[in-house]
């Protein structure tokens, strides 16, 4: 059985992104910000699967779905 405890570093894993603390800040700070009319899913810089997988953590209120807030919030 799979934890429901996820850290952001695990959510960058998933993403297949470096998930170090300094590649998190890195990655931020490159694409940070996201224009406010533009949801996190849809912005240009993810793969057509990490796109997906960002969508349907949200939509199904899934596990990764507060770790999937928290970084929009970061890339705003």
């Amino acid at each position: 059985m799979e934890s429901a405890i996820h850290t952001l570093s695990d959510l960058f894993a998933q993403l297949g992104l470096d998930p170090s603390i300094n590649a998190i800040a890195e990655f931020v700070a490159e694409h940070a910000p996201i224009p406010g009319e533009v949801p996190l899913h849809q912005a240009d810089f993810w793969t057509p699967t990490q796109s997906a997988f960002l969508l349907e953590a949200v939509e199904q209120d899934a596990d990764w779905a507060e770790l999937v807030d928290q970084l929009d919030v970061m890339l705003r």
